[in-house]
């Protein structure tokens, strides 16, 4: 089938099996285009919670499908990429977070949410980029294992310096590649446009950036500029998103490597696939899931404080 086809017949679909299309923002713009909702991983997933569907199909890696099937246990969620993982997320284990509890034991587990159900399962509590800060300022311990993007875990540390934060060595490939020669590049190229950088960046660049925040904060900040040129120092994806939000204005990626591979697996093909058959169902013992839980509610507790 040619797109068209494909698209007919996803949305036939989409209706026959009630279900909600997710895109994260640095899924492929033809994904984007036939969501139902584009956004951050978390928010995508407390959306999905409250809409009533009885199907999700999450377009994206993982765990970000993974946090949708705990905050929704009784509705299908789909991954059609089955084999879209994050390597960050992989870079911490239940067994290497067990032993650096042993380790620390008076520090609190902070997880990012860029971590596998099972790893939530023994974190105290969890965050996004956008609330990691207001999470560590409310953890009551003043020691904090933060899992597992140690670029992250900087930007908290910087901005709560009352805690000690004891980071893991994880780190986001993409993030990690932007170096200072590349912002040097872009700032000529490209002169009085801010830079906005995600915070899994590392700190010699974020230093070096007009304005930090998670994909929602650097979208939301485009929006409420006046300004009509702006640097991006994240996933390529995102400038599908800020351009629709923000036509009268010109993005440009940082460098030309920003392009994560796992979150580009998803095809139009996959997702009909999926709907299909019902495949590349998100399962995991109810035990493990109720437990991930717990990690996922005190921080959407801790950030309505």
């Amino acid at each position: 089938m040619n797109d068209p086809e494909l698209i007919h017949e996803i949305n036939r679909l989409r209706k026959e099996r009630d279900a909600v299309i997710l895109a994260h923002n640095y899924q492929p713009p033809e994904i984007q285009e036939i969501a139902d909702l584009v956004g951050d991983s978390f928010a995508l997933s407390k959306a999905a919670a409250e809409i009533d569907r009885r199907v999700i199909v999450f377009c994206g890696v993982r765990f970000m499908a993974e946090s949708a099937k705990i905050l929704s246990p009784r509705k299908t969620v789909l991954q059609p990429a089955a084999g879209a993982g994050c390597p960050l997320a992989d870079s911490v284990t239940v067994p290497q977070l067990r032993q650096a509890r042993a380790a620390h034991p008076r520090a609190a587990v902070v997880c990012y949410i860029n971590t596998s159900a099972a790893v939530k399962s023994e974190c105290d509590i969890c965050c996004t980029s956008s609330n990691a800060v207001r999470i560590a300022r409310s953890v009551r311990k003043e020691e904090i294992l933060f899992v597992p993007d140690c670029n992250l875990a900087s930007y908290v540390a910087e901005a709560v310096p009352e805690k000690k934060v004891i980071p893991w060595s994880g780190s986001c490939a993409v993030h990690s590649r932007i170096s200072s020669a590349g912002v040097a590049a872009a700032r000529a190229a490209h002169p009085g446009a801010p830079l906005l950088v995600h915070p899994e960046v590392p700190a010699k660049i974020r230093n070096q950036a007009d304005f930090t925040g998670s994909t929602a904060q650097i979208i939301g900040f485009a929006a409420g500029s006046d300004g009509r040129e702006f640097i991006v120092g994240t996933e390529v994806g995102i400038l599908e998103k800020l351009r629709s939000v923000r036509p009268d204005a010109a993005f440009y990626p940082l460098q030309g490597n920003l392009l994560c591979a796992d979150m580009k697996k998803t095809t139009l093909q996959n997702v009909c696939d999926s709907l299909t058959s019902m495949k590349n169902e998100v399962k995991m013992p109810e035990e493990l899931r109720q437990k991930a839980f717990v990690c996922l509610n005190r921080m959407m507790a801790a950030a309505e404080n």
